[in-house]
């Protein structure tokens, strides 16, 4: 009995590269951050009388006043916009040159007329993980169509299991650091609510000092919980809005593929099971 043939798959693009971004961009991002807080934020012209110990004058000054649980949201904040920024360079071109959406009718429309060589032209028109998906099960598609040792039903199993394996090539890629992104959600709730009750400590202990409390540094200690609140709130508002886009991004794919891949298969499935009758 003849082995089945052994699936064809599309190369796998090495996540290196990724992994030395995530590595690199998260202490770049904390030290901008310090940088933009000590230097930027702290900078005299903020304040009255540019004395950083007096009443703000402007936002910037009023972020500072924050504490230093400042720098480590702002760093968060900017982990959120890099990787945001890396994943929607990755997406983009895992989509390819073109619409995905088009791209499938295109390639469905070849299939269903058994237009194999215009369904991979195509593939190499648009690029992208998505076309090499299908790419690699039109490859398959012409290997079976050759392979004599095999009945119908295991020639489409086997162009369906070589899909599979492209994708599951494919797909990591995508949904590489995405956790990150998902993991920013809570931890910048997190510092928001620490700075808070950094600031409410403050707040209780000026409240409980000996004689009158002071009312200048009792303000001051609640203006740094509720600016870091703020902050807090915002960066995982930002994360939240950004992985939901990205993983709607990545499932529109995923549909794409698998409904690609299935008219594939059921266009060989379909075409072979003729000839044999015939």
């Amino acid at each position: 009995m003849a082995n089945a043939p052994t699936p064809t798959t599309v190369k796998k693009e090495s996540s290196s590269a990724s992994g030395m971004f995530s590595s690199l961009a998260i202490p770049i991002c904390i030290v901008v951050a310090i940088l933009i807080f000590v230097f930027v934020l702290g900078d005299g012209s903020h304040y009255k009388g540019g004395d950083s110990n007096n009443e703000a004058s402007d936002v910037f000054g009023l972020v500072h006043k924050g504490g230093y649980i400042v720098p480590i949201i702002l760093s968060l904040l900017l982990m959120v916009i890099t990787f945001s920024i890396e994943r929607f360079v990755v997406i983009g071109k895992a989509s390819g040159t073109g619409s995905v959406d088009s791209f499938v009718r295109k390639v469905t429309s070849f299939l269903n007329v058994g237009n194999i060589d215009a369904a991979a032209a195509e593939c190499d028109k648009q690029k992208g993980s998505v076309a090499n998906v299908v790419k690699s099960g039109l490859k398959k598609y012409r290997e079976m169509e050759n392979e004599p040792n095999l009945d119908v039903d295991q020639k489409a199993l086997a162009i369906q299991k070589d899909i599979e394996e492209a994708t599951s090539l494919e797909m990591p890629m995508l949904e590489q650091n995405l956790t990150i992104i998902a993991t920013l959600v809570s931890i910048g709730t997190l510092m928001g609510l620490l700075g808070t009750v950094f600031g409410m400590i403050g707040a209780f202990r000026t409240m409980g000092a000996a004689g009158a409390p002071n009312a200048s540094e009792l303000s001051s200690h609640i203006s740094e919980a509720l600016i870091n609140t703020a902050l807090g709130i915002s960066t995982s508002a930002i994360s939240i809005i950004m992985y939901n886009i990205f993983t709607s991004k990545i499932d529109k794919l995923t549909y794409a593929i698998d409904e690609t891949g299935f008219s594939i298969v059921q266009t060989f499935a379909a075409s072979h099971k003729s000839s044999a009758r015939v």
